[in-house]
């Protein structure tokens, strides 16, 4: 017989355990959190795991140009648009039971993947692996902020970026790796059925360990906000998403311009329920908070330079005629400065605390700036070429764990799932606008050209895009920390 018993947690949220066998909160770390980083390992991976595949897709299955752009989009759209209200079902109906919800879909979805028989069907599948991720993926985050004690969180969000970053890495490699030495004789379907064994470990494991969590105070499901959001993200994330390989149509600028007065909507129902003594989906009051709403532009801005890993592959396979599996081992440099970024940030922020920010900049802009001229004063990547890949990805990877950290800390933990959500979506939005744009340009420069040399300034004009852009966040992450120790003190003249 099961016997529910009510825990509380370091930051005061509930915490359900079942039988007293499961962990409580302060030992969550090497079982309970383990499970949950299988879920955050996941999301990112078939994303990027997806890229290598594609022309043997294109073989296999005799898809279509557009049907193979889908097969990416579809998944990367459907997952952007639903992690605010993936977070916000954690939260109303409790993280580890949507979790498992979540788990559950994406192990179904890929083994639709795996087993299409159809571009058309494949799609489909994609999208259903990408709604299950938007509803998996926000429970990590919003977990960690709510159980996890104050002093180890900097700790854990190092491990949990390290792995977000392992994910992407082991995406460019193992989609190269796998298609070339076909393990088990399989094609292509072999990328989306290996999910299937690690995702029903990972449901078996949180199910065992990992104890249900949830604001003390229920809240209802603000469905006409969900619809409303949902409709204005995809709004926006769609024609990001496609415009490019369609050529910027019309039906591009016109969903940009009806985004206006969706939002202008969103709003205006979000105030009215709140007003009316209801949940709003998105709790506004988040954004006047200036170093949570300042965090979400510094996290929009870094993750464009996801436009990185399209172009560099680009200028190797295209420019260079690399391999895939070539092309793939060449990211190693770049992977190498992930991997140690977040297993040094806890030692780092120890001794500069918030100004971790301004460092992971500063290395990210030097980086893309070093490889960038290195790209187009030598016939083929060289030693100066993969140190800056190495400056650059220390940079990200002391990023990824800081920003998100630092946006959270701004939040109260009943709000958690809300902001996790809000956090990932601003990435994913990020990812897409730069992936857009910075492509743009790229392709811009290249003009049509197709010499190696050609590619190399194109090239080096994305990166310089990038440096830019770090170089404009390296400011904002100043401004943040001012705005973090002008709080401070007034916390202590208040408490004093």
């Amino acid at each position: 017989m099961n016997s529910e018993c009510i825990k509380s947690a370091p930051n005061g949220v509930a915490v359900r355990g079942t039988g007293g066998r499961r962990a409580a909160p302060a030992e969550l770390s090497k079982v309970a959190l383990g499970v949950l980083f299988i879920g955050a390992f996941l999301a990112p991976l078939d994303y990027f795991i997806v890229n290598l595949a594609l022309p043997a897709i294109h073989t296999g299955l005799g898809a279509t140009d557009a049907q193979l752009q889908l097969i990416v989009s579809a998944y990367a759209s459907a997952y952007a648009v639903l992690l605010i209200t993936g977070g916000r079902l954690g939260d109303i109906f409790g993280r580890r039971k949507v979790f498992l919800a979540g788990m559950a879909g994406f192990v179904i979805s890929s083994a639709m993947c795996g087993f299409a028989t159809s571009g058309h069907m494949l799609v489909l599948a994609r999208i259903v692996q990408g709604i299950a991720a938007a509803v998996m993926a926000p429970q990590v985050l919003a977990t960690i902020r709510a159980v996890v004690p104050a002093h180890r969180q900097t700790k854990v969000m190092s491990i949990y970026g390290f792995v977000f970053g392992l994910s992407s890495i082991v995406g460019q490699l193992g989609g190269g790796a796998l298609i070339t030495y076909r393990p088990f004789g399989l094609d292509w379907r072999i990328i989306f059925l290996l999910n299937v064994p690690v995702g029903i470990l990972a449901f078996i494991g949180t199910w065992k360990f990992v104890p249900e969590n949830r604001p003390a105070t229920k809240t209802g499901v603000d469905l006409k906000g969900v619809a409303l959001l949902s409709l204005l993200l995809l709004l926006v994330i769609y024609p990001m998403t496609h415009g490019r390989e369609a050529g910027w149509p019309a039906w591009t600028f016109v969903m940009f311009a009806l985004a206006v007065p969706a939002f202008a909507w969103f709003v205006a129902t979000e105030k009215r329920v709140e007003r009316a003594g209801g949940h709003p989906l998105v709790d506004l009051l988040l954004f006047r908070n200036p170093a949570f709403s300042l965090g979400l532009v510094l996290a929009f801005l870094f993750y464009c330079n996801s436009a990185f890993f399209l172009t560099y592959g680009i200028y190797l396979q295209t420019g260079l005629h690399w391999t895939p599996l070539a092309s793939g081992i060449a990211i190693m440099p770049f992977a190498i400065g992930f991997l140690i970024g977040p297993l040094t940030s806890p030692a780092v922020v120890r001794r500069i605390g918030s100004h971790v920010l301004t460092l992971g900049f500063t290395m990210l802009a030097s980086g893309f700036a070093v490889t960038g001229w290195a790209a187009t004063h030598a016939e083929t990547p060289d030693l100066l070429f993969y140190a800056g890949l190495v400056c650059a990805g220390i940079g990200h990877g002391l990023l990824l764990p800081s920003i998100v950290r630092i946006v959270l800390t701004e939040v109260e933990p009943a709000k958690a799932g809300l902001a996790s959500g809000v956090v990932s979506s601003t990435l994913q939005i990020g990812s897409a606008f730069g992936t857009a744009a910075i492509s743009g340009a790229f392709f811009g420069v290249l003009a049509g050209r197709s010499t190696p040399e050609s590619y190399a300034h194109a090239f080096q004009s994305s990166l310089a895009i990038n440096a830019v852009l770090m170089a404009i966040c390296i400011g904002l992450s100043t401004l943040l920390v001012h705005h973090q120790r002008i709080a401070l003190q007034r916390s202590a003249a208040v408490a004093g």
